[in-house]
């Protein structure tokens, strides 16, 4: 079913789209939730409350491209879920390996006065990713968005694992000196 279709069965307040948005993007929504939680009940539960989420958002909102939407729902809920989890000790550290190395580049405190900077940086950073080739924007987001390991990104993208540490290491400093021109940093 097409993307405007399952919307279309939001916005009519029809159950099928739970049913053909976990049809379509379960698998996508999973794999998201998993790559932060490593618990697979808990991944299942992100995933349904990312259903229960888009529910209450549509309508009114009407997403652009509904991929991203379920996406970013569904890694706000499983962080969420992994912050509340932290003080168990659970998880494999891929969180926490990923969000230090990008700690340098951007701080993860947000005070109120933060907030018109924050939307200044995410801006800088979709910027920052338009420079990239897609093998660089591919590996980047694979580990910082996704948070994949470094071996599960070598895996897929078929470099040695220590070519992907030094490509996402080389990325990194590319992404401050962008933040440091723009004044960010």
């Amino acid at each position: 079913m097409e993307d405007s279709q399952i919307i279309d069965l939001y916005f009519a307040r029809s159950e099928q789209a739970i049913q053909e948005t976990d049809t379509k993007y379960g698998g996508y929504c999973y794999s998201i939730a998993y790559n932060i939680l490593t618990n697979q009940e808990d991944s299942e539960e992100a995933v349904s409350d990312t259903y229960f989420s888009a529910w209450k958002a549509m309508p009114p909102r009407r997403p652009p491209a509904l991929a991203a939407f379920l996406g970013k729902i569904t890694r706000n809920i499983s962080i969420d879920r992994w912050r509340k989890a932290r003080a168990f000790k659970r998880g494999e550290g891929q969180i926490e390996i990923a969000l230090e190395e990008l700690a340098e580049c951007v701080s993860g405190a947000e005070s109120a006065e933060d907030t018109v900077i924050r939307k200044e940086v995410l801006a800088s950073l979709n910027r920052f990713l338009a420079t990239l080739t897609s093998t660089e924007r591919s590996v980047f987001l694979c580990r910082y968005w996704y948070l994949d390991s470094t071996k599960e990104i070598a895996e897929q993208s078929g470099f040695s694992e220590s070519k992907v540490k030094s490509m996402l290491f080389r990325l990194r400093k590319r992404l401050n000196g962008h933040l440091e021109k723009e004044g960010l940093r």
